[in-house]
């Protein structure tokens, strides 16, 4: 069965987040003159007993996300009333993620509830814990968690205990869902989704990765197109730094971008860059040793409206072919190609059917080239090459037009109000020919 559900969880929820991405360089004032551990026995073992060794009662036996942290230390202050200053909450959030977080193995299955992608319907992996957890909230939230056994089953109990009418709403009160919920469904939850395992282990092992220096990145905005650029990304302190970007789209309109970022659990890129018009959030994942970064960026306020975003290290990488504009291609015409990447150099070949006629421009991250593709050309993707640069199936040409579909097939949105309650939230729509 496929669930479809609305990330939004609440308002106080989107707060949450915007609080954890923007401002990131007070956390690094704080930890430079602090010592976190320290701060976390001073505000958290007076109800999380310390084990020893830098461990505290079920602090220790769960992992997360940076939101998934930060919404648990939001919790205990409007709930439980600990008194947390900016800083300190930011500092107690870096900790917690980068002693409890998650491998980017862990988590990449589920980057949609992380990067906040609207209209995703889920395929839970598991049935049980779908229909006994996921009738209330998305089940990717879940899924981005790790805990024991028997945390599993101490947060089934604090459900109830927040939300008694849990077992006689729909989903609860056709079965006994409490035994059900602290008996198998908690055994099941331990074992797809335990504390322990051999990815996490692996990771922390690992030295985690300097992401300063220059990066050629390439995305796509519905409704505006792919875009290209660079960025400069400078080390500001431990996990730290300051970002400079340019994106240039296919519509010729271009956008320079400043601001910070940090880096925790070692892979888990979050950042806030303003231009003249807008801010936006950026929530990826760096992966291969620093070398990439990948992920989704959003319009603060407005997570539906954003992109995707890819890049690549520009110093020392090896050749690579990232994105080409126009991506389709009809067969019997003449224009440009322009090839987005690294290290560009050597013959340009893009596949059966499509003869390169000249150069237009050339330099190691752009190749500009005009084509014209064969009248009797076979529709279907072409591998892009420049020199031992190849991109897969980045280019596709066609015959004709077939269908125009309309993405996401099912938007969600929320119409909300002025000076009520429940802020409006927007769909994003894009029409893709095929």
């Amino acid at each position: 069965m496929s669930r479809k559900y609305d990330h939004r969880i609440s308002s106080h929820t989107a707060v949450l987040v915007m609080v954890l991405l923007a401002k990131c360089a007070v956390t690094e004032t704080y930890a430079a003159t602090h010592t976190v551990e320290a701060l976390v026995n001073s505000k958290c073992a007076y109800c999380h007993a310390a084990q020893g060794d830098g461990k505290w009662d079920r602090i220790s036996e769960s992992r997360r996300t940076p939101e998934g942290w930060d919404m648990t230390v939001a919790r205990m202050s409007f709930a439980h009333g600990v008194k947390l200053s900016h800083d300190e909450r930011g500092a107690i959030v870096k900790y917690l993620s980068d002693a409890y977080g998650l491998s980017p193995d862990e988590s990449a299955a589920h980057r949609y509830i992380v990067d906040r992608t609207p209209s995703v319907v889920e395929h839970p992996e598991n049935k049980l814990i779908g229909d006994t957890c996921a009738r209330c909230h998305s089940y990717g939230r879940i899924a981005v968690q790790r805990r024991t056994e028997a945390d599993w089953r101490k947060l089934v109990h604090f459900h109830v205990g927040q939300f008694p009418a849990i077992e006689i709403q729909a989903g609860g009160r056709d079965r006994n869902w409490f035994d059900i919920a602290t008996g198998e469904a908690s055994v099941e939850l331990g074992k797809q989704y335990g504390f322990d395992s051999a990815s996490w282990s692996k990771w922390k092992a690992q030295k985690p990765a300097d992401a300063s220096g220059s990066w050629r990145l390439v995305g796509h905005q519905p409704g505006t197109g792919a875009y290209e650029g660079t960025a400069t990304v400078q080390r500001t302190g431990n996990d730290a730094y300051s970002i400079s970007m340019t994106m240039r789209y296919e519509n010729g309109a271009s956008e320079q971008l400043a601001g910070s970022a940090i880096v925790y659990t070692g892979h888990e890129w979050r950042a806030t860059l303003k231009s003249v018009d807008r801010e936006i959030n950026q929530v990826m994942t760096l992966a291969d040793g620093g070398r990439a970064l990948s992920g989704r960026w959003f319009e603060s306020g407005y997570d539906a409206i954003g992109g995707t975003l890819h890049a690549v290290r520009a110093d020392g990488a090896k050749p690579t072919v990232l994105s080409v504009q126009p991506a389709a291609l009809k067969a019997g015409t003449r224009g440009l190609v322009v090839i987005n990447g690294v290290s560009l150099d050597g013959d340009v070949s893009l596949g059966n059917g499509v003869k390169v006629l000249s150069v237009a421009e050339r330099s190691a991250d752009r190749v500009v080239v005009e084509v014209e593709s064969a009248k009797d050309a076979v529709s279907g993707p072409r591998e892009v090459k420049v020199g031992n640069a190849r991109s897969g199936e980045a280019l596709k040409v066609y015959q004709r037009i077939d269908y125009v579909k309309i993405t996401p097939d099912h938007p969600m949105a929320r119409v909300g109000g002025n000076g009520g309650s429940m802020n409006k939230v927007p769909a994003q729509l894009e029409a893709l020919a095929y």
